[in-house]
């Protein structure tokens, strides 16, 4: 057979790497599949984690005590490949109990580094604004730098690494609503819904056939996303092509909720930055490699909606946030 002419190598070439995201989107959907079979319905939920996953980025969950926050995040371990470990935050609990310390070993007579439980792939930090904000703040620098600093020396995190945090809504007694600079650091933040009554029916029915929530295995819940295929597929997601159009887009909405009357904080430039990102990543899974429009209105409410500040007297009025970036969606220019 003769030797393959640079044509052919480079369709060989294009070919692969177009097998290789298809290959990645497969997983990623079958983890979406997964997920199901131990959570009812919270479909965008579970898309956002999916999302947070391909951005390296974490996610915040916020709903009313017993809408499946916690078994969310519970299911996704299950269905990866990752090392994972959970906390749960209480109010004594202390920034060390996270990050982790330095221990005397009377032996050697030295201090050694114990890690915490922030040393994983996939954390859940379960009712994060349960504890005190100085404990809140202990996760600030794993979420940005993806490093941890004990004693001045700076420890790396694995990689990949994603924070899932789930929050009661801020008017529940014994809650600390978590300061701007740590929500700015979630890409987003999610709503679990209570569910409708045909999915409650269902979820009844479940536990009357024997599902167990603190037996996922049992469910039949299983690893179908490996750390390789998540790198696939974030590489994939690095390549989807972003017009000058759609990038001024995003900029156009971030900027109008700086001039919001209704609002005393607008969007940073951080915040456009975690759109593009996102709207990226729904391009990707949706099966094209360049971003819409539609794709930067599917994600502006869970990306947006945490950094944003309503006005007291808008909160009197009844206005919400996602209210808010609504009615810019409506309001700025879309590209053709």
């Amino acid at each position: 057979m003769s030797a393959p002419t640079p044509e052919t190598d480079e369709t060989a070439g294009t070919g692969g790497t177009a097998e290789i995201s298809d290959g990645a989107r497969a997983s990623l959907e079958a983890l979406r599949t997964e997920i199901a079979k131990a959570v009812v319905g919270q479909d965008s939920a579970v898309t956002g984690l999916v999302v947070a996953l391909l951005c390296r980025g974490h996610v915040l969950l916020e709903g009313v005590p017993g809408v499946a926050k916690t078994l969310l995040v519970r299911a996704l371990a299950a269905s990866l490949e990752l090392d994972t470990k959970r906390i749960q935050f209480t109010p004594d609990l202390m920034p060390s109990d996270v990050t982790g310390s330095l221990v005397y070993d009377a032996r050697t007579a030295e201090f050694s580094f114990q890690p915490g439980p922030v040393f994983t792939n996939l954390l859940l930090a379960d009712e994060i604004n349960r504890t005190p904000p100085k404990t809140q703040s202990s996760l600030l620098e794993a979420m940005e730098e993806r490093q941890v600093t004990v004693d001045g020396t700076p420890r790396p995190l694995p990689d990949p690494f994603l924070v899932a945090a789930t929050q009661n809504p801020v008017e529940y007694e014994g809650t600390y609503p978590l300061p701007e600079a740590q929500l700015d650091r979630f890409l987003l933040k999610l709503t679990v819904s209570l569910p409708s009554r045909d999915e409650e029916i269902n979820v009844l029915t479940r536990h009357a056939e024997g599902f167990n929530p603190r037996d996922l295995q049992a469910a039949g819940l299983r690893p179908v996303a490996t750390a390789a295929a998540l790198e696939a597929a974030r590489a994939a997601v690095a390549g989807t092509s972003v017009s000058g159009e759609i990038a001024g887009y995003v900029v156009d909405i971030c900027r109008a909720t700086r001039d919001s009357p209704s609002l005393t904080l607008g969007v940073s430039p951080r915040g456009a930055t975690a759109l593009l990102s996102t709207a990226r990543a729904w391009a990707w899974l949706t099966g094209r490699d360049y971003v819409i429009p539609d794709d930067v209105k599917a994600l502006a409410l869970p990306t947006l909606r945490h950094r944003i500040q309503l006005r007291p007297e808008a909160e009197m009025e009844g206005v919400t946030a996602d209210s808010v970036i609504s009615a810019i969606l409506a309001h700025v220019p879309v590209p053709r």
